[in-house]
């Protein structure tokens, strides 16, 4: 054990995480140079188009120093705030932990969020200064914000470049001297903790774990504490660029299981794998219950792929933890399933590897957050849908989610980053220099503002500097109302919101408009109208398509064209009646975009 070093890498999004793990794999000898391509540990598609990590991925590799050969487990984490789940996962089976800042941004908001995650589990931080070959790179002013921030001396900040290699060197001697050695009994009875878990077509689950006491051979016949589960390892094994199989995993070490699971629920991340005969005598203390903070409805285009929308999601679910979905149905797209994530970023995600892992074709309502209403019989109801709010008469007053949001960017920008906190309903808390340039906003503000276009506007009006991070703070009474969308005077209940009052007309009328634009014109007039319980607020109509029936009249008394257009009429009004209106996907989606 003395010999095994276990760290991940924790950054603010694009700072050069991903890259930097490559030099590591390379220098290593991990990787050889045929198979080396930028991003190695980034498997999905998805994360090469965009350029970010969605999972966090470990990987085993050897390294000698001064004639000792070191084994480090090395666990890559993302860096956007909606996957900072799989980075307290990662946290959770490490003992230490590089810190990467970009030399040319220096510290951002995330990167704050991260460190003080780790710094809660006690991990020995090694504070990393990359992209230091970059001619806008800042080295003495951002190391400056690193001395302030650890309270380390600057001898202990390691200057390196991911793209061309310098330093690596210099990091991994450091993980092998700064980083503690992994502690734990060898003798005691199997205890392990699974930190991630990954879905194989062919082989069934296979559970990642970090073995904290005793040992996990191939062949073992182990329990699953928190779900009770037992089962027989057909393979255990460690983490290298492939699965390599090894007769046994002893304490410290890092490695994976395959058990023939087939049921993606029976394995739940933060559980204890142990010994049937010689079982530990408690569980490990695994991870917090994932907080949603963003809900919508995911639906499926044709109602018969329901179960295998269900089968989909469940596997999806194994793959992405922090993913959460009951089944609900509407009335106006049939059954679906009630989903909570992170955040936009991570509902976006999981709707693009719905479609190109699984093949299935969904329809995403409006996002929304979840309420508490208080009704005036005493009773207490969780709105976790707007269909869900009771009557006004019923209610005595309604709570939303509150949070702490934390802003970082330059100085200049700060007008701009008041007015649009402000116009979303924030509150400023506090106004701190980081550095002369530098600002730290702290605003508390509700979180149904943040979950539609504010992160992209923020991007926007900064030119791409400001960094945001929000934590939960509570719940706060407010004025809210449930607004509803209504086509020829049919509530449709997947457009429907819940808004604060003040915002409801104005809200209103921008999503009218909107609707007028992207739903197709049909032979009768579509009246679009938005309304609070009995009282319309706004209305756009949508004139129907005319089919010229007067044209076969040429001359002749004027009342044969009159008759002609009355019958029209009357076959239009009828065809309102029963004519349904289609309402394409780019509509549900366009509530976010209004200010575009």
């Amino acid at each position: 054990m003395q010999y095994i070093r276990n760290f991940c890498i924790i950054a603010h999004i694009d700072h050069g995480k991903s890259t930097l793990a490559d030099r590591l794999l390379e220098y290593t000898g991990t990787i050889d140079k045929r198979n080396l391509q930028a991003q190695v540990l980034d498997d999905m598609d998805l994360e090469r188009e965009r350029g970010i990590t969605i999972k966090s991925h470990a990987i085993q590799m050897n390294y000698k120093l001064n004639g000792q050969a070191y084994v480090l487990n090395l666990i890559d984490t993302p860096g956007h705030v909606d996957f900072s789940y799989e980075v307290s996962r990662s946290i959770a089976a490490c003992e230490g932990a590089l810190l990467i800042v970009d030399a040319s941004q220096g510290i951002q908001a995330q990167t704050i969020s991260n460190l003080f995650m780790a710094l809660e589990h006690n991990l020995h931080i090694i504070p990393v200064l990359n992209k230091i070959d970059l001619p806008g790179a800042m080295p003495e002013e951002v190391s400056d914000q690193i001395i302030d921030l650890l309270g380390c001396t600057k001898e202990e900040i390691i200057t390196a470049s991911g793209k061309t290699g310098q330093g690596v060197y210099d990091i991994l001697e450091a993980i092998v001297n700064r980083v503690p050695a992994p502690k734990g009994d060898i003798h005691a009875p199997s205890k392990a903790l699974i930190f991630d878990s990954v879905f194989n077509p062919f082989r069934g689950v296979i559970a990642y774990y970090r073995v904290i006491d005793g040992s996990i051979k191939n062949g073992q016949h182990v329990k699953f504490m928190n779900t009770g589960m037992e089962y027989h390892a057909d393979e255990v094994g460690v983490l290298k660029m492939e699965l390599l199989p090894k007769p046994e995993i002893f304490a410290g070490d890092v490695g994976y299981i395959i058990s023939g699971i087939k049921e993606a629920k029976e394995v739940k991340v933060g559980d204890t794998i142990t010994d049937v005969e010689r079982p530990a005598l408690q569980a490990i203390q695994g991870f917090e219950d994932v907080k949603p903070m963003v809900f919508a409805g995911i639906y499926p285009v044709d109602t018969e792929d329901y179960e295998e929308l269900r089968d989909s999601m469940t596997k999806l679910q194994l793959n992405d933890a922090s993913l959460v979905f009951e089944p609900e149905s509407s009335a106006a797209l049939g059954f679906g399933f009630r989903c909570g994530f992170l955040g936009m970023l991570h509902m976006e995600i999981i709707q693009e590897r719905l479609e190109r892992e699984f093949g299935m074709t969904v329809i995403t309502t409006v996002p929304n957050v979840s309420y508490r209403a208080y009704m005036t019989s005493g009773e207490e109801i969780l709105v976790n849908n707007p269909t869900d709010l009771p009557p006004p008469e019923k209610t005595d007053y309604v709570e939303e989610p509150f949070i702490t949001a934390s802003v970082i960017s330059k100085a200049e920008y700060v007008g701009s980053i008041m007015g649009l906190c402000m116009d979303k309903r924030g509150i400023l808390k506090n106004q701190v220099y980081l550095t002369s340039d530098r600002v730290e906003m702290i605003f508390e503000m509700p979180l149904a503002e943040i979950v539609f276009d504010f992160y992209d506007r923020l991007k926007t009006i900064s030119r791409g500097y400001a960094s945001f991070d929000y934590h939960p703070l509570g719940w706060r009474e407010s004025k809210l109302v449930k607004m509803d969308i209504m086509l020829n005077t049919k509530p449709v209940d997947a457009l429907s919101a819940i808004i604060h009052r003040d915002n409801a007309f104005d809200l209103g009328k921008k999503i009218c408009k909107k609707l007028k634009e992207l739903i197709p014109r049909q032979q009768f007039e579509i009246a679009i109208q938005a309304g609070i319980g009995a009282k319309i607020i706004a209305r756009e109509t949508i004139s129907a398509l005319r089919k010229d029936v007067t044209a076969k009249c040429y001359g002749g008394d004027i009342s044969r064209k009159r008759k002609l257009l009355e019958k029209q009429k009357a076959g239009k009004k009828r065809m309102r009646q029963v004519g349904n209106v289609e309402i394409p996907q780019s509509a549900f989606m366009a509530v976010l975009k209004l200010n575009d």
